[in-house]
């Protein structure tokens, strides 16, 4: 079914309150321990580091944890780790980040891109197995918002042809398959803690691991990484402190404008440079994460169950929501508990909704290319047509988001502004429509 869209020039009653796209998942205790850290002498250095690392390990049921300035980083290191390099090709799925297709360039080794399914925007393996060549060393299996990606036919892929599986869950922490917590099925797992992540520590990675002798060759690469900068940490926390103030609700309502320029023109340190959206390699790529953003994560994940618990009680709503006016949402695979970061609907007209509905709403335009951020997809060495359902979804996506800032209300009430502008459609069923040539809806 498609839904014919109607622009709209009336609109509701504005909100009491209006959510951000991204935040909710700090406190003001938070923001208290962090005006305290930027005073102390433990800025970069102390023992929040090693507990941090030794409770994400725990959270996801891995023996080693090693932490990084970003998650970037440490999918850098962890395909150095695995021996990936000149000549190696690393299939990696779209739509992405262009700093997980740099990750791969950085160590000389090609990625690969692989389409996706149209409902999760997750890695079609079915793909992936037509892609595989002699020179394939590893998968990166991205769980896409935080739905689980087909892990079982992953893992055999791997085994089949001899491949590391490296999970990508920098939108999934607390996302679970048969009990088990993603990030502990592949060879190692990666994780996020910048700003728009499950939890935050402005910018932050992780890399855990079953695996002894990886886990010591991630150690020493972690060594290898230059401490970061006092004045850095310090740009981190302050913009912590500043995220977390103008994205609470009573008072993003005010500043909205203020805070998109602050996105754009801020002095604070941005999440992505621009060597970086050219398929460059920045200075000091290489860091560590600090004591001081460690023990904010730490913080933060001693709540993630409740966190986790909300997003999902939010990402049934939006659910509920979609139902009652036709629009069936994604369903994640069997015997999987998703962790949604953001949730994805398709719309027919992106441009025209964020128009009419963009000052309005939290809506996120993850993702606007195969490559987000990225100068151009060809800077990350992508061909245009060479996966044609995440081209569909990179024009067509909207997310809303699921942080414990947004409410019942606020979600229902999002769901309703989209289906009263006439806006929400649904996915093509299958890729089939789109590899024989016809448009994403045909």
């Amino acid at each position: 079914m498609r839904v014919r869209f109607r622009p709209a020039r009336t609109f509701a009653a504005p909100l009491e309150r209006r959510p951000a796209v991204l935040g909710g998942t700090t406190t003001l205790a938070d923001c208290l321990v962090g005006l305290r850290l930027l005073a102390s002498r433990r800025l970069v250095h102390g023992p929040a580091l090693d507990e941090y690392e030794r409770a994400f390990a725990a959270a996801i049921g891995c023996r080693h944890a090693s932490s990084f300035a970003s998650g970037r980083v440490g999918l850098h290191g962890l395909l150095r780790a695995l021996d990936v390099g000149e000549g190696d090709e690393v299939l990696i799925p779209v739509p992405t980040h262009i700093v997980v297709a740099n990750a791969v360039r950085y160590t000389g080794a090609t990625p690969v891109y692989v389409d996706c399914h149209p409902d999760t925007c997750g890695m079609d393996i079915a793909d992936a197995e037509a892609k595989v060549s002699p020179r394939t060393k590893a998968l990166v299996l991205q769980h896409t918002f935080g739905f689980p990606a087909d892990l079982e036919r992953a893992l055999a892929l791997g085994r089949h042809a001899d491949i590391a599986i490296v999970e990508d869950c920098v939108h999934a922490l607390g996302a679970t398959h048969d009990g088990r917590p993603l990030g502990s099925f592949g060879i190692a797992g990666v994780f996020s803690t910048e700003e728009t992540k499950t939890i935050s520590t402005t910018m932050g990675g992780m890399v855990v691991t079953n695996d002894d002798d990886l886990g010591m060759r991630l150690a020493r690469y972690r060594e290898h990484c230059a401490a970061p900068p006092v004045r850095l940490v310090a740009g981190y926390l302050l913009k912590f402190l500043l995220l977390h103030m103008l994205t609470e609700p009573h008072i993003h309502r005010h500043v909205r404008d203020q805070y998109i320029r602050m996105g754009r023109r801020s002095p604070l340190p941005r999440a992505t440079a621009d060597a970086e959206m050219r398929g460059g390699k920045p200075p000091h790529y290489d860091q560590r994460l600090s004591n001081g953003q460690a023990e904010l994560g730490l913080r933060q994940l001693r709540r993630l169950n409740v966190n986790v618990a909300h997003r999902r009680r939010i990402s049934d709503v939006y659910g509920i929501a979609l139902q009652k006016v036709g629009v069936p949402p994604a369903e994640p695979p069997a015997n999987c508990e998703p962790a949604l970061l953001r949730f994805p609907i398709w719309v027919e007209d992106r441009p025209l909704v964020l128009s009419e509905l963009g000052s309005a709403l939290p809506l996120g335009t993850w993702f606007t290319s195969v490559l987000e951020e990225a100068s151009s997809p060809a800077s990350g060495g992508y061909e245009d047509g060479s996966c044609p359902v995440a081209e569909a979804a990179a024009r067509r996506l909207v997310n809303l988001p699921t942080h414990p800032r947004v409410s019942v209300e606020d979600a229902e009430h999002f769901v309703a502004e989209l289906h009263r502008l006439g806006a929400l459609t649904r996915p093509p069923s299958a890729g089939k429509s789109l590899l024989a040539g016809e448009g994403p809806d045909g």
